[in-house]
């Protein structure tokens, strides 16, 4: 039963359903995004100037004026929010499945840490994720081009974080609701796309790494009889 047991435990560290989450929840963080970008350029800078004409509490006939866009906004902001935790969530969940589908024995701490801890946070889960990539024992040949995707992921994410903590409190006025436009939504897809795709290559080499046996119970008992041959019929 020992090697059925470590088959279960083996399976159940299988970052394959995580990977499938980090590729909806991003998908999902994109859309919603985009959504906020597209009422921003609709009818988020009216809206903007309506509040601001109202001192921003619209009282009366002003408030009924702007209640169906008001709505609509904070509609849009919980999505992105909520999405973007979803995402979050869903690729910690992973990055902790995928270093224990290489050693059972990673513990979860360092991953919390790296995306926690200020200033470590913004080199520690990229290398995170190249160990976890070096862990699966890959062909040769492929470090270039793994390097070259890792690396554009983590930098248009770090870009998009500048772009939404750094600029946009700077650049935002009584014009607009958030600041956020096109190229904050290129960004963020860009980082998207290159984030799935490290998932979805760190999942296939694993799911190749993986023995042949891996992923289906053995049960042995502990004496198997050896079969016996059929008596023959006397004639």
């Amino acid at each position: 039963m020992a090697r059925g047991e470590n088959n279960v435990r083996y399976t159940q560290a299988s970052p394959a359903r995580a990977a499938s989450a980090v590729q909806l929840t991003l998908a999902a963080q994109v859309l919603s995004l985009g959504a906020l970008v597209i009422f921003e350029e609709l009818r988020g800078r009216r809206l903007a100037a309506q509040l601001a004409s109202f001192g921003g509490r619209p009282q009366g006939a002003d408030a009924e004026a702007v209640v169906g866009a008001v709505t609509t906004f904070a509609v849009l902001m919980m999505l992105v929010a909520g999405t973007s935790v979803a995402a979050a969530a869903a690729y910690v969940t992973w990055l902790v499945r995928a270093r224990q589908a290489n050693d059972r024995s990673a513990a979860t701490g360092p991953v919390a840490a790296a995306w926690l801890i200020p200033v470590v946070n913004l080199v520690a889960p990229v290398v995170l994720v190249d160990e976890v990539w070096r862990g699966t024992r890959p062909p040769a040949g492929r470090r270039a081009r793994w390097l070259a995707l890792l690396t554009g992921w983590w930098l248009s994410w770090l870009a998009t974080l500048a772009l939404v903590t750094v600029r946009l409190p700077l650049d935002s006025s009584a014009s607009e609701l958030t600041g956020v436009g096109t190229l904050e939504l290129t960004c963020a897809a860009v980082a998207a796309v290159l984030c799935a795709s490290t998932v979805r290559e760190l999942t296939r080499l694993q799911r190749a790494a993986r023995p042949a046996e891996i992923g289906t119970v053995h049960t042995f008992s502990p004496q198997s009889p050896h079969p016996t041959a059929r008596p023959e019929h006397q004639f």
